[in-house]
């Protein structure tokens, strides 16, 4: 089975590069669009209240007040937790993006709960797999090999399948959500609005992309680390 399996990564190897290519995955040019972009609106955003307030007004406009509100300087990435029914703002008050962002995870405390209990549950048992699996692997105590492997693609597709149906969710709809409150609390003219709407379309066409084959990156990554591991062993 050597020989299979080193054919095996290989070919996830060859899928994850034509992918690469195919979703022109590049995450310079990202934070280049993102850099260049904040120079222009950075200005207009700040003229929006405190991450807290916008977060409690999409709230609320979203029918769904009780979830609690938290910013923390030091978190590097705004998060919805589930289990918890908390967001979690991040160090954000300085980007153009941040009435899109937060809109993204408001949307994501609207989500299925039973979809986001599972989510929440499925990834940690999926991570507790790969460990396991990786672990008895190296130690060699692996009893059939082929199961467990055909296991480890299985968990990784539904993984994401499950992860990549929320996010794609929150990504689209935080958009037009963001537009929705802006034109709402009326800051900022319509002619500026439509340019900080457009930059974020722009900017969710190279996210979007990204993020999913980051997902995608991370299931193969794993499955192939687990390939080298049976090699070896």
């Amino acid at each position: 089975m050597v020989i299979e399996y080193f054919i095996i990564s290989l070919v996830m190897i060859i899928v994850l590069i034509i992918l690469a290519i195919v979703y022109d995955y590049n995450l310079k040019k990202l934070k280049q669009f993102v850099e260049l972009e904040e120079k222009k609106y950075n200005k207009l955003i700040e003229k929006y209240p405190s991450n807290i307030n916008i977060c409690r007004h999409i709230l609320k406009k979203l029918n769904n007040k009780d979830v609690k509100i938290e910013e923390d300087k030091n978190q590097k990435t705004c998060l919805y937790i589930a289990i918890t029914n908390k967001i979690i703002i991040a160090n954000i008050k300085e980007s153009y993006t941040r009435v899109q962002t937060i809109c993204h995870e408001c949307l994501h405390s609207i989500q299925s709960k039973k979809i986001l209990l599972l989510n929440f549950i499925y990834s940690n048992l999926y991570l507790l797999y790969f460990f396991i699996t990786a672990i008895l692997g190296i130690l060699g105590k692996v009893p059939n090999k082929n199961v467990f492997f055909s296991l480890m693609i299985l968990f990784s597709y539904i993984f994401y399948f499950i992860r990549s149906y929320l996010e794609n969710d929150a990504m689209i709809k935080a958009e037009f959500l963001a537009k929705e409150y802006m034109e709402e609390i009326k800051i900022l003219t319509k002619d500026e609005i439509n340019e900080i709407v457009k930059s974020y379309r722009r900017l969710n066409n190279l996210g979007i992309k990204m993020t999913n084959y980051k997902l995608f990156l991370e299931t193969i990554v794993k499955t192939i680390l687990i390939c080298i591991i049976f090699v070896f062993r």
